[in-house]
């Protein structure tokens, strides 16, 4: 496919050009960071021939600085408005995979690339879906085929006819321009629609309509359909064009009830065998028992760019606090195991990202790390996991699981430990006057409990029921270097050895010893 047109060239010129927009910031992921130059080329020369048109016109000649951005902060899906702020650009340029998630200050332009396709391959292997199923197909695809969408709607109207054309539905790209939210608090998208399905959303610039509020309007990863009324998801056979990356785990574990076919353009076939990711939700359910048990829980800041994740940083730390338990917020870039291996104090880790970076496969980690919806299932009592999975916080926010009041405080039984457990703090939590007559006493008290469990652990990694950072390292058998603070006088300053580890000067060599 011609360059130009792959990166779409024109239409973010005259995206740069009507913005009347100065500095522009083009984020590359590693793998289109090649072409980075040959795009700033080839930018230059388009916005310098509409400049040359308008100063026919004008004396107002307006120049306009571009930046590549690579490395970016976070997840290379999201718009790095961290890295665009360091040379205070006023838009963002997005190229490659993107969530498509709202920005908080910048807008921004996606370009999705056009990756090859098959498209008589791929209406072949759709027409034989049909066939075999009674339902209708709602086809969705990775942003990088939507350039082939309307072809596909052509030849599948000729090859499936006026009878099977009818039972096929195509979801449509909300936009490929990311306006920023006037407010920092996310707008209001149901949770759940009134039909019983979820509606895990991605904001489309702002505007709701109608069809949201009535919660027949879906969209997911960037993509938006209308479902008639009285339908649900699980009426239909979704059918998705692309790879098995993020974004189809992401539909797979949104729709787990619906029935799901994928079309490998890359090897023109077929893949209906979906265990393998549906067996994510299995042990997402057995991670979500282990976080009840949890004391001490680090909050991982995993965007700095997509709206409203302060807000649901601060609902987090307030849903944790009601469960008596303690906080620690964490900002440390892209999380791995070396990073998160320096908390050991912490038992789970909540990571606050966007929908399509929010699984991290934790098996490598200390500790696991869960998605804010399944800390709501795992610290607000009451709530109760129907199989539908939310991994988009901005859903999250306006959930009625927020709302719970959170069931009896009574004893858990925690299948963990295989015995009924109370949490930390509960009666306190409830009686809010409790908490100020106690808050002054609260340090002396865990200073005084961590004396006590000193000796229950012998080993440094070894977990216990230590209920804050402060009190954990007190019971651990190693602290650091030990000081000698018996004796107040400064000593004198002496020389150290010298040499290496192997045999420091002046000590004796092996041949002396033998």
């Amino acid at each position: 496919m011609d360059f130009s047109s792959n990166y779409d060239i024109t239409q973010t010129a005259n995206f740069i050009y009507n913005g009347n927009l100065t500095r522009v910031a083009l984020q590359f992921p590693d793998n289109l960071l090649k072409d980075s130059i040959k795009v700033v080329s080839e930018l230059r020369k388009e916005l310098n021939l509409l400049t040359t048109r308008q100063e026919s016109s004008s004396d107002n000649k307006k120049e306009i600085g571009l930046y590549v951005l690579a490395d970016t902060t976070y997840g290379s899906c999201c718009v790095d408005e961290v890295g665009a702020s360091h040379v205070d650009a006023d838009c963002v340029v997005h190229y490659g995979h993107t969530c498509l998630s709202p920005t908080t200050t910048l807008p921004a332009f996606c370009v999705f690339g056009k990756a090859a396709i098959d498209v008589s391959d791929c209406v072949k292997c759709l027409s034989n879906c049909l066939l075999k199923s009674d339902k209708p197909v709602l086809i969705l695809y990775g942003l990088e085929y939507a350039h082939a969408l309307e072809l596909l709607r052509t030849e599948s109207s000729v090859l499936c006819g006026t009878q099977g054309s009818s039972r096929i539905h195509f979801a449509d790209v909300t936009s490929s321009v990311i306006s920023p939210l006037q407010s920092k608090e996310t707008p209001s998208v149901k949770l759940e629609s009134s039909n019983a399905c979820t509606a895990n959303g991605s904001h489309d610039n702002g505007k709701e309509t109608d069809s949201i509020i009535d919660g027949f309007r879906h969209s997911i990863g960037g993509l938006t359909w209308n479902l008639p009324q009285g339908h649900k998801m699980e009426d239909y056979m979704l059918f998705w064009i692309g790879l098995e990356n993020p974004a189809f785990s992401n539909l797979v574990l949104t729709y787990n009830s619906s029935d799901i076919v994928r079309y490998d353009p890359v090897e023109n076939c077929i893949m209906k065998d979906m265990s393998q990711t549906k067996k994510i939700l299995q042990r997402r359910y057995y991670i979500v028992e282990k976080a009840k048990d949890a004391n001490i829980i680090g909050i991982l800041v995993g965007t700095l760019g997509v709206a409203g994740y302060l807000n649901m940083i601060n609902q987090m730390k307030a849903l944790i606090a009601r469960a008596g338990k303690k906080a620690y917020t964490l900002l440390m870039g892209k999380p791995n195991p070396a990073k998160l291996a320096n908390f050991p104090e912490c038992d789970v880790f909540i990571y606050v990202s966007c929908a399509q970076t929010a699984l991290l496969d934790s098996k490598d980690f200390l500790s696991p790390v869960i998605t804010p919806y399944e800390a709501v299932l795992a610290f607000n009592r009451g709530s109760q996991w129907t199989g539908e999975y939310v991994i988009g916080f901005q859903d999250l926010m306006t959930s009625a699981q927020f709302n719970v009041d959170g069931g009896p405080e009574e004893a858990r039984f925690s299948f963990m430990k295989g015995c009924y457990v109370e949490d930390f703090n509960q009666q306190e939590s409830i009686n809010g006057d409790e908490d100020k007559e106690r808050a002054t006493t609260d340090l002396a008290e865990a200073t005084h409990k961590a004396l006590q469990l000193y000796d229950k652990y012998p080993k440094s990694i070894i977990k216990g029921a230590a209920k804050s950072g402060a009190e954990f390292f007190s019971s651990r058998s190693y602290q650091g270097l030990e000081m000698q603070t018996d004796d107040s006088v400064p000593r004198k300053v002496v020389t150290g050895r010298t040499g290496r580890a192997a045999g420091y000067t002046g000590e004796p060599s092996k041949e002396q010893n033998s």
